[in-house]
C-alpha cells in the first residue's frame, strides 16, 4: 500500500478516481488502484467517458450487438456497463463502508442541465439501467437541476451533485439533499439508504480569477493568486458543518439519514507554477471525498504530504474573498462563468465527441 496516499486516507479523506474506462477494468488497472493505492471509488463524466470510447476499439462488440436503437439509447447502454462493472468492482468495499464508499458516478446527458423535469426522468432512467445499490446519479447544480435533485433523492437514489462553485449555490444544493430526505422521509423510504455527496469545483476557480488578478495587476492583486480556490473549499466546509450540525438535519439523522459528504473536484493542478499536489495536500479534513485525476493521485503516491486539516480554517476563508473583493473581482461572475463554461464543455464534449463516434459505429455495425 502507498504510504503515502494511505496517509491521506488517515486522515479521513476518501480517494476516488477521476476516470474510468473499459480499458482500466478488463486489464486489472482499477483493481490494483483499490489494492496498492487506496481508491475507495471513482467519478467519470461525459468527457472522461467520450475519451474512453473513442480512444479504443474496447466497445467495438457491445456495439454491433445493440442493434437497431438510438445513439442516446447507445450511449447510456455502454457508459451503464462500465459503470456497473466498476460497481461489482467496489461492492465489498460499498459493504464494509455501510455506503459511504466504494461508489461509482453516472452522469445524467449535460444538454439536460437546464431541464428540471427530462433530468429528473433520465436520472431514475441510468438508475435503472446500472441497477447497483453504489451507484450514484451526478446531477447539475445549475438553477434548474436543484429540484432534479431533491426530486431524485426523494425516490430514494443517490445523488452526486457535480458543478458547484460558490457557497451560495452549495447552500441551495444541501437544502434540496434536506428536502428530498424529507420526500423520502414522508414515503416511508428508509432513510440509511441514502448517500450523497456535493462535488465542488477546485482548480478552476483559480484559473480563473487567477487570470483577473494577472489583468489587474497590482501587488495586492498578484499576492492573491493562487490563493481563491483553497479559501473557498475552506468556506465550503464551513457551511456544511453548519447546515450539517443544525436542528433540521439532527431530525433526520435520528431517522437514520447520512449527511451529504463534501467532494473536492477537478484537484488536478492547472498552473505549473503551483505544486502538483496542491488542491490534495491542502484540502485534508474527516469525511470529505477528494476525486483526483490519475496523474495528480501518483504525483501524491510519489511525493504529496498530508497538509494541515482545514476544519476551523471557514474564517480564512471570508478573509481571502474579501480581499480579493477588494482588488476588484466580481466573483459572483466568477462563478456564473464558470458554471456557465462547465455546462458547455460537457456539452460539446457530449456532441462533438461522444454522439459523432457512437452514430459512426452505430452505421459501421449495420
Amino acid at each position: 500500500m502507498n504510504k503515502n496516499l494511505a496517509a491521506l486516507a488517515a486522515a479521513g479523506v476518501s480517494i476516488w478516481l477521476d476516470d474510468l474506462s473499459r480499458d482500466r477494468l478488463k486489464s486489472g488497472n482499477l483493481a490494483g488502484l483499490i489494492e496498492h493505492y487506496s481508491v475507495t471509488g471513482v467519478t467519470t463524466n461525459p468527457t472522461i467517458f467520450a475519451a474512453a470510447l473513442t480512444g479504443s476499439d474496447d466497445y467495438a462488440a457491445d456495439i454491433a450487438a445493440l442493434g437497431d436503437v438510438s445513439t442516446a439509447t447507445a450511449i447510456k447502454r455502454l457508459w451503464a456497463k462500465d459503470v456497473q462493472d466498476a460497481c461489482d468492482l467496489f461492492a465489498d468495499l460499498y459493504a464494509s463502508t455501510k455506503g459511504f464508499d466504494g461508489r461509482v458516478s453516472i452522469e445524467v446527458a449535460p444538454g439536460l442541465a437546464y431541464n428540471t423535469d427530462q433530468t429528473i426522468a433520465e436520472a431514475q432512467e441510468l438508475y435503472g439501467l446500472v441497477a447497483r445499490e453504489n451507484v450514484l446519479i451526478k446531477i447539475p447544480a445549475t438553477i434548474q437541476g436543484l429540484p432534479a435533485i431533491a426530486a431524485t433523492i426523494g425516490k430514494g437514489i443517490s445523488v452526486n451533485v457535480t458543478l458547484i462553485f460558490s457557497e451560495e449555490r452549495y447552500r441551495a444544493v444541501m437544502d434540496a439533499y434536506l428536502t428530498g430526505l424529507e420526500t423520502a422521509d414522508a414515503a416511508g423510504i428508509d432513510l440509511s439508504t441514502i448517500h450523497s455527496v456535493a462535488s465542488f469545483f477546485i482548480s478552476r476557480v483559480d484559473s480563473e480569477i487567477d487570470k483577473r488578478l494577472s489583468n489587474i495587476g497590482t501587488d495586492a492583486a498578484l499576492a492573491l493568486k493562487g490563493k481563491a480556490a483553497v479559501a473557498n473549499a475552506q468556506i465550503a466546509l464551513a457551511a456544511f458543518d453548519e447546515v450539517f450540525g443544525g436542528e433540521r438535519f439532527a431530525k433526520l439523522a435520528a431517522k437514520g439519514a447520512n449527511k451529504q459528504r463534501p467532494l473536492w473536484a477537478s484537484t488536478g493542478t492547472k498552473d505549473p507554477s503551483y505544486p502538483d499536489t496542491l488542491y490534495v495536500a491542502d484540502l485534508v479534513a474527516t469525511g470529505v471525498v477528494n476525486t483526483m485525476p490519475e496523474k495528480t493521485m501518483m504525483a501524491f503516491a510519489d511525493h504529496g504530504v498530508v497538509g494541515t486539516p482545514m476544519e476551523g480554517t471557514g474564517p480564512d476563508g471570508v478573509q481571502v474573498l474579501d480581499a480579493l473583493d477588494a482588488v476588484g473581482i466580481d466573483l459572483g461572475d466568477v462563478f456564473k462563468v464558470l458554471e456557465d463554461e462547465g455546462v458547455s464543455k460537457f456539452i460539446v464534449s457530449w456532441d462533438n465527441e461522444l454522439v459523432t463516434s457512437v452514430e459512426k459505429a452505430l452505421a459501421a455495425a449495420k
